[in-house]
């Protein structure tokens, strides 16, 4: 959802217009201040750096706790002419857990100047941390750790990690930051010399304060047009540091773009990567342009090496990556900030899944959804009323379709005002969510920041002091959005969640949520904050927040301090109504987001070009940390062909968010409108997904614990293969061994498939095994697929063990009880594994141990599933459901089985399977899963002693 229609047509006739609307870096003044300053140091060979680290300051501090710290002071040298001497900067090294080390830089004069504002704080903000980090992100636990420092005049190093395998050495003059593993340097902070710490001066002395490599444009002011009238109180405020990845190739990671997995050389290009959350309609793919989140960490992986860069910003940057040195030697990127204090963390593995894990020990992992919110969610730009809402629940069932959720956008409102209903249009939303509720459907209703005025919910903001507000008086800001005009809930005030916790809660006097059931969720959209008439489509720059904070420091992590805020309120609700987990969707992200909702990659449009990018885009979420996330099916804007529409949804089942959704003035796309035969394609690879939750809700829970993105890169699984880390458009399902690569291309017939790995994959379209299998032959590492319509084409790897669930139902709640078909898949040793994540799906007993995982392992001698639970509560609710059918897949018929014991609760039973061309199948073995059991094969005429 973005912009009136209207605009929108308009915008449609204007080519190019969306570049216009944004900065670059030649109009951005801090960007082209720096790139200025990067080109002038780059270009003097003889240039002498401005920063050095004092040595006699150096303290290293290792308190009771553990937690080990460097503190020093780096001195900024002015101009020797201007007689001003030296500008301190107060630095910080941190050692934090799972080999992650933290720097920060500060500026001391910052305690005792006056701005020109006087309602502005004049510190430069650090308090990003403290929203993109999980609370005990800082409790450090260095058991069984020797960490080594040694120094000397130059110098100081320290050794870590839990074999010392890690160093890191802080070299004074010039100043550079060195990451090494086992004696091999992987990363450098300021080998370029790029460090820049633009100090506070008075615009009536700058030139007095300016070195000979650096620029004045826009200091104090602002020339591009749409934010001429942003004032600048404290001047210029930039940070800016250089990192080079030693022998790196192939970076990823700061999400959010529409462009190519592996990040592009941008050092031609007035177009750096930039992390600025705006509302972006109809944005074009390949392209660096800034969207609706921003998460600053960048991955760096190669076969024997990976390390993870977290640059702890929230203001707007921008990032130059250069690829051109020539043999290979490295990766090199220039990280620019607006503003805020200098601040970075710097991560150390053997593998990528190190990195992921050592990164959300910080920021978090992923939050563990209910199931139903795995399952498959049904939007528009609206549904028109009550009538329509039920009529399109009763037509999935028609067409016996799979959903879990409705979603209703903003006309729902009266005059869209959140907290309100239409009372012609939704007279009775309690008997609608009821309804709803009777095939174990949801609802998702939408509540943006924005609140108009003249009505309770705005009036209540204004009346308690939580808003946005203007730099000129320090009161209410008001601007115009979907309303009209309107007011901004300033959720980084504390006093704010009580206000909003008041506006979602269960009670009959509150109109909006009292009285509903627990299936209502929410939707939190337009929270960059969107704001039409403000500058780049969001906030001027010099709004202030509670801390006396501009909001040019906080930008991109205002959305989430709104949707975390939700979760909060929609989280003290079910507390009341049964512990259910929240489910919320926000658009607006930042590095911490995963904590607490689901994003989605907007305003995308109903082309063949954005169906493929949204593959990039979404691993490029996962590494990042965010694996929840998914785009909108169909293409928001425009009309897709019945054959892009059907491509779509088979690719869409992959997303971790899977969501259908358009475009007010688009026709209607439910899955039965394109009629046969894609409406039955459609419901196949609905049902698909819905059969394979129990693998998804598995990857998810990997997920919730390591980081491990959903669906998973390539290289991931194979990092000895140096052309894996350029594969943007195939993928895994977790650690599942289902490996894909949706069809993208229009009226395709053939795809090259490249594999990912020497191991033996077996055909598993459409979720079926054929018995057919591929592996890479020596002179070939691809194959060539034939496709049609019909198919989704998908792998299941040798080694793999998935669990299924193949009934019908009309949503994921109605499953819980469903028997599995396990399928085991062998190598090629004839051997497998994997794994079943199981709890009720939606509260959080999960967390007090109610819930069991099983291991399932395959080997010559037996089959066994071993199972861990620690609540017996969930254990004894699930006692009944049982294990329907086992699949046994193997290259070599000889090697499977035919008759088996089984055992299971001190009981013994003999089975015969049915035995095909390369699969035996066992069916209704009568096998419990809350409890272990063993499979042991038998000859044909072995009959078991005990038996």
């Amino acid at each position: 959802m973005h912009i009136p229609p209207l605009l929108v047509l308009f915008v449609q006739c204007v080519y190019g217009v969306k570049e216009h609307m944004f900065k670059n870096c030649d109009n951005s003044g801090f960007c082209h201040r720096n790139r200025h300053f990067a080109q002038q140091v780059a270009s003097n060979p003889s240039y002498s750096p401005s920063y050095s680290i004092d040595g006699d300051s150096i303290s290293i501090h290792n308190d009771s706790s553990s937690e080990w710290s460097i503190s020093a002071n780096i001195k900024k040298e002015l101009p020797s002419e201007s007689d001003l001497g030296n500008i301190i900067l107060p630095l910080k090294i941190s050692f934090l857990p799972k080999n992650s080390i933290r720097f920060q830089i500060d500026e001391e004069q910052r305690q005792s100047i006056t701005p020109g504002n006087k309602y502005v704080n004049s510190q430069r903000y650090n308090g990003t941390s403290d929203w993109a980090f999980q609370h005990t992100a800082t409790t450090n636990t260095w058991e069984n750790v020797n960490l080594d420092i040694e120094s000397s005049k130059n110098k100081i190093s320290a050794s870590y990690g839990p074999a010392q395998e890690y160093s890191v050495e802080i070299q004074f003059n010039p100043i550079k930051f060195t990451i090494s593993r086992h004696g091999e340097v992987q990363l450098i902070a300021n080998e370029q010399n790029f460090l820049n710490i633009e100090h506070w001066r008075p615009q009536a002395e700058n030139a007095r304060h300016l070195t000979p490599e650096e620029s004045d444009f826009n200091m104090f002011h602002d020339d591009f047009q749409d934010s001429s009238s942003d004032t600048i109180p404290l001047g210029p405020e930039s940070v800016a540091l250089d990192f080079t990845f030693k022998h790196f190739k192939n970076v990823y990671g700061i999400p959010e773009h529409a462009d190519s997995f592996n990040l592009k050389d941008t050092t031609q290009t007035k177009y750096p990567y930039r992390l600025y959350n705006v509302d972006i309609f109809e944005y074009e793919t390949n392209s660096r342009l800034p969207m609706y989140g921003s998460i600053p960490f960048m991955l760096a992986s190669k076969p024997e090496c990976s390390v993870g860069l977290f640059w702890i910003n929230s203001a707007d940057t921008f990032i130059d990556v250069d690829k051109t040195s020539k043999g290979g030697c490295c990766t090199r990127t220039h990280w620019i900030s607006e503003n805020n204090v200098l601040d970075f963390m710097l991560i150390i593995g053997e593998s990528p899944n190190d990195i992921n894990e050592s990164y959300g020990a910080i920021v978090g992992y992923s939050q563990l959804p209910q199931v139903a919110s795995l399952g498959y969610h049904q939007c528009r730009w609206n549904y028109n009323d009550e009538k329509d809402v039920l009529e399109i629940n009763s037509l999935f069932d028609k067409h016996r379709i799979p959903y879990d959720y409705i979603w209703l956008d903003i006309e729902y409102a009266e005059s869209k005002k959140y907290f309100t209903w239409n009372q012609d249009t939704f007279p009775d939303p309690e008997r609608m969510v009821k309804e709803l509720d009777h095939t174990g459907r949801n609802l998702v209703i939408i509540v943006d920041p924005h609140l108009k005025t003249g009505y309770f919910g705005s009036d209540e903001l204004i009346k308690r002091k939580i808003t946005i507000n203007s730099p000129s008086n320090n009161q209410t800001y008001k601007g115009h959005c979907w309303p009209g005009e309107s007011v901004w809930i300033d959720t980084m005030n504390p006093s704010s969640q009580a206000y909003w916790d008041y506006m979602f809660r269960y009670t009959d006097d509150n109109k909006f949520m009292g009285g509903l059931t627990t299936n209502v969720q929410i939707w939190n959209d337009m929270n960059e904050p969107s704001i039409f008439n403000g500058p780049e489509t969001t906030s001027p720059r010099d709004l202030l927040h509670y801390g006396s904070w501009e909001h040019r420091s906080i930008h991109n992590v205002y959305g989430l301090t709104y949707h975390e805020a939700t979760y909060k309120s929609m989280t003290e609700r079910f507390t009341e109504t049964g512990n259910k987990r929240p489910f919320i969707l926000t658009r607006s992200y930042f590095a911490g987001s995963q904590r607490t909702a689901a994003i989605w990659s907007g305003d995308n449009m109903s082309t063949w070009e954005h169906l493929k990018i949204s593959i990039p885009m979404l691993l490029t979420s996962g590494v990042s940390g965010l694996p929840f996330a998914g785009a909108d099916v169909g293409g928001f804007f425009g009309n897709p062909s019945k054959e892009l529409l059907t491509r779509w949804y088979q690719t869409g089942i992959w997303y971790p968010f899977f969501r259908g959704h358009a475009h007010i003035d688009s026709r209607r796309r439910e899955p039965w409108v394109p009629g046969e035969p894609y409406t039955s394609i459609i419901r196949d690879a609905l049902q698909l997904r819905y059969s394979l939750l129990p693998v998804i809700y598995t990857a998810f829970h990997e997920s919730s614990t390591t980081g491990l993105p959903v669906i998973k890169p390539i290289f991931y699984e194979n990092r000895k293969d140096i052309e894996n880390f350029s594969i943007e458009d195939e993928f895994f399902l977790g650690n599942s061994g289902i490996f894909v690569k949706p069809v993208t291309d229009e009226a395709a017939e053939t795809i090259d498939i490249y594999l990912p790995d020497e191991e033996i994959y077996y055909e598993f379209d459409n979720g079926v095994l054929s018995g057919n299998s591929v592996h890479r032959q020596s002179d070939k590492k691809s194959v060539t697929k034939h496709v049609d319509i019909n198919t989704i084409p998908m792998y299941l790897k040798g080694g793999s063990i998935i669990a299924k669930k193949e009934r019908y139902r009309r949503s994921s709640k109605l499953m819980v009880n469903d028997p599995y078909h396990l399928i085991i898949a062998l190598d090629k040793s004839g051997k497998s594994s994997g794994k079943l994540y199981i709890d009720d799906g939606e509260s959080f007993d999960y967390l007090q141990g109610e819930s069991i995982s099983i291991e399932f392992s395959a080997t010559e001698e037996n089959i066994t599933a071993s199972t861990t639970s620690q609540g017996q509560k969930f254990q004894n609710s699930i006692s009944g459901v049982r294990i329907e059918q086992i699949t046994i897949i193997g290259q070599d018929n000889s090697i499977l089985p035919k008759k088996f014991l089984i055992t299971q609760g001190g009981k013994k039973w003999q089975f015969r399977g049915v035995t095909q061309e390369k699969s035996t199948t066992i069916k209704n073995p009568g096998l419990r899963v809350d409890e272990d059991w063993t499979i042991e094969p038998l000859v044909d005429n072995q009959v078991h002693d005990e038996l």
